[in-house]
């Protein structure tokens, strides 16, 4: 039986992903540097992909700067985003079923939390779990496994949603069904590690995974 769902934030409930990139594309058009979107989107939830965002700026650019300007120009534009498609409803349904509601992100409480009091959102999860709670962030099973024990329920009665591979990945670790969402910032990563794959929380009802996972 299903008794909690857990959310990633970042992509999965708000799309801070595309303001991410749309600010280092619009600083480079500013210097008037030609900067490669699909390097830029490939970088986005790959450590591993080597993209340096100012290398066009050359050796002398005050990198320390640019990054300021970018965190800047990123908050303005993710400060305009809205929920994403089916979040909510999610969220309405889960609550008249009595479940558990949390997040795990890889982002800090002050990110997580003032985009949740903007969005209106914050009163409706019972926890939120943050970098500042796990030794290792995801793709390490950290985050979800202080969830289970803060909620107090095994593995298998817990749903996971993310977008990333990373987080898929953090939360078939900690033994949690998982719904891969991908995004247009990730939709070239790796998703066969979860338990489904759907394109939108909007195109996949609650109540249709609920019977499925619940009695799988």
């Amino acid at each position: 039986m299903i008794r909690a769902l857990v959310f990633d934030f970042d992509g999965l409930i708000l799309d801070t992903e595309t303001p991410l990139i749309d600010g280092w594309i619009a600083m480079h058009e500013r210097a008037g540097l030609a900067c490669s979107r699909a390097d830029a989107i490939r970088a986005v939830g790959h450590a591993d992909f080597d993209f340096d965002p100012w290398a066009a700026f050359g050796p002398a650019a005050d990198r320390a700067a640019l990054d300021h300007e970018h965190r800047r120009l990123t908050r303005e534009l993710t400060a305009h985003q809205p929920v994403l498609p089916g979040v909510r409803d999610y969220l309405r349904v889960a609550r008249t079923r009595g479940l558990k509601l949390g997040i795990a992100s890889n982002s800090s409480y002050a990110h997580v939390d003032g985009h949740l009091q903007r969005l209106g959102l914050r009163g409706l999860f019972d926890l939120t779990c943050c970098r500042e709670d796990a030794p290792a962030p995801k793709p390490a099973p950290d985050l979800y496994l202080t969830v289970l024990n803060q909620f107090g329920t095994a593995a298998r009665e817990v749903i996971a949603f993310e977008d990333s591979m990373a987080g898929t990945q953090a939360a078939k670790r900690a033994g949690l069904w998982t719904v891969a969402v991908p995004n247009v910032s990730t939709r070239h990563h790796d998703f066969s590690a979860a338990d489904l794959v759907t394109a939108s929380l909007a195109e996949a009802s609650l109540a249709q995974l609920l019977e499925h996972f619940g009695n799988a």
